[in-house]
């Protein structure tokens, strides 16, 4: 007869890890997006500034059509505030996100939070200004998920700042992170597309002139009204709350394929379009 002592003990199965996958699929997403971000970063500076210091605003249009208008003095200085608090924003929103920055660094992190939110507001109230009255390439369905995206930048950082106030830290977690993924939007169209440009070999599914085309129209939409982002990131909380395998398994791997995505647009972007123009 087997008593309680002498019953052998059962060998432990280690458990499979899927938390562990998810945040190792989100660290690598957030790396490969702060390296991209911050060279993006580093070409609005050099690009914008040498010439606005060089006093040569019209180089402006080689990548902002109708970005500077001779003589419209007022416009001209919204669009340079836009591009200049942009810069702000893609290379400050990733250093909010690293958490051994946010614990070790609490004042910074609230200053530069506090900063952030401000300046995606009034970038996302200039860019308004500069879709609906300066025109320039693309067409209506665009302008339209553009303006959609305004509205979930500015909504999205209000709700940030009121949670942050109130001490619901979890929440304003949530509202920032969501609020990072809707004011890259521009950031992530420009990567999309140049994904799509070297996988294709070139163009495809849309007219280069007049920068409008069902692949355009589909990638707006995707990136800035329907944002592909702020739907994996809410899977994402979601996994991280149930744990459940299966699902947690599946989004760490949606991650991964749009980090891979993400990576190879990243160098395009860089080796097509920011590096060239800074030559």
């Amino acid at each position: 007869m087997m008593t309680e002592t002498n019953v052998p003990p059962v060998e432990k199965v280690p458990a499979f890890h899927a938390p562990r996958i998810l945040n190792l699929a989100a660290s690598a997403w957030l790396t490969t997006a702060s390296v991209g971000q911050w060279v993006f970063g580093f070409y609005i500076i050099s690009f914008y500034g040498k010439s606005t210091a060089a006093g040569e605003f019209e180089k402006w249009n080689r990548v902002l059509p109708h970005g500077y208008v001779e003589g419209d003095w007022k416009g001209n200085l919204i669009v340079g505030l836009h591009v200049l608090l942009a810069a702000v924003i893609v290379i400050g929103g990733p250093l909010q996100l690293i958490p051994a920055l946010r614990a070790q660094f609490p004042r910074f992190h609230r200053l530069l939070g506090r900063i952030y939110v401000t300046i995606a507001i009034l970038v996302a109230s200039a860019g308004l200004f500069m879709i609906w009255t300066r025109g320039g390439i693309g067409d209506s369905t665009q302008r339209i998920s553009i303006s959609i995206q305004a509205i979930y930048i500015i909504s999205f950082a209000v709700l940030a700042i009121r949670c942050a106030r109130s001490r619901q830290l979890e929440k304003h977690r949530r509202w920032a992170l969501r609020l990072y993924m809707v004011v890259n939007g521009v950031w992530f169209f420009r990567v999309g597309l140049m994904f799509w440009i070297l996988v294709n070999g070139g163009p495809a599914g849309f007219d280069r002139e007049t920068f409008t085309g069902p692949f355009l129209t589909t990638l707006s939409i995707l990136t800035y009204a329907i944002p592909l982002s702020l739907i994996i990131l809410e899977m994402y909380f979601f996994a991280q709350k149930n744990q459940g395998k299966v699902f947690t398994i599946a989004t760490s791997a949606l991650i991964l394929i749009f980090t891979v995505i993400m990576g190879i647009g990243i160098f395009g972007a860089t080796m097509g379009m920011w590096l060239p123009r800074l030559k």
